[in-house]
């Protein structure tokens, strides 16, 4: 028989900060997946399909995102960026927070009408605008400093040199 009195009296605090860990794990581990999943709920398209068909049209596959939106992940002058296509932008928009790391230089100001009423952008040119296979160069933009968020408009200046088609929740992307 053992002697309770030869128990370390540590061994219950011990026990206690082992389950605290382990509760702490597990909820890292669903915070990931959940993080994730919402991540993907949001921009199904993180890993952009692309072809190159026998023809030697380039053709990218997007899916809609929950909110009916097409956001995709590409790049702007080698540097990833999130993309939100919006045909009813006359060009690419790209908020002031991400034109800097960008290293695009401001232009002429423009006047610009937006669903936030009239603002002042800048005016440049993205040396190279990249989603999934297709790849367009000297693409006029605007800086906008009144964007919130992370997300690039890309606008009519890059999608009115494609072809492109919707069916259901499925977006084709042909140049």
């Amino acid at each position: 028989m053992t002697d309770p009195d030869t128990h370390s009296p540590n061994s219950g605090r011990v026990g206690a900060i082992m389950t605290v860990l382990a509760w702490l794990v597990v909820l890292g581990l669903l915070g990931a997946f959940f993080g994730g999943w919402m991540e993907k709920l949001d921009n199904p398209n993180q890993k952009v399909v692309s072809a190159l068909r026998a023809d030697g049209v380039r053709e990218v596959v997007l899916q809609q995102n929950r909110a009916g939106h097409y956001v995709a992940n590409g790049a702007i002058n080698g540097h990833r960026v999130t993309f939100l296509l919006d045909t009813g932008a006359t060009s690419v928009s790209v908020p002031a927070s991400i034109a800097g790391p960008l290293g695009l230089k401001r232009g002429a100001p423009l006047r610009a009408n937006t669903a936030n009423g009239t603002v002042t952008t800048y005016a440049t040119r993205l040396d190279e605008v990249q989603l999934g296979n297709i790849s367009l160069e000297n693409v006029r933009a605007d800086i906008n400093p009144h964007m919130q968020g992370t997300e690039v408009l890309l606008g009519m200046s890059f999608l009115r040199k494609l072809e492109f088609t919707q069916r259901g929740r499925e977006l084709t992307i042909r140049q």
